[in-house]
């Protein structure tokens, strides 16, 4: 049995991509202004809530594709507010639950997208690797 060849993703797939990716970031910026609030609890909730919309996101598309799009917006948009501003205001502080929520959401993320479901090939006798 040969392998079927890529095919570029539906309309709808990718618009769900882009809706996912939005999401994702959304959700970053959510949990960047938690985390600080209630630490530990809101350093508990940030990355719950991540891992909540990458795994949803890779179970509605039964894709890593789902998880990678709203990895991918969490991280942009996490990445965006640790930039410091010329006039000297910024979001996160030097501290543990600032670098916890950073690294564990970025390993929250690659976890997710781990763990999310991929395309089988079909029929019942099919073995993979053979």
């Amino acid at each position: 049995m040969l392998a079927q060849p890529l095919r570029l993703p539906s309309a709808g797939r990718l618009a769900a991509c882009v809706g996912l990716f939005l999401l994702g970031a959304v959700v970053g910026a959510a949990g960047a202004l938690v985390q600080p609030a209630w630490f530990p609890g809101g350093l508990l909730l940030a990355l719950a809530g991540e891992a909540g919309i990458c795994l949803g996101a890779g179970l509605a598309l039964r894709s890593r594709a789902g998880a990678a799009s709203a990895a991918g917006g969490w991280v942009i948009a996490v990445l965006l507010l640790t930039v410091t501003r010329p006039e000297g205001d910024f979001l996160f502080t030097a501290g543990a639950g600032t670098y916890l929520f950073l690294l564990g959401g970025i390993a929250v993320a690659v976890i997710c997208a781990t763990l999310a479901p991929v395309r089988q090939p079909g029929g019942h006798t099919v073995r993979l690797g053979k």
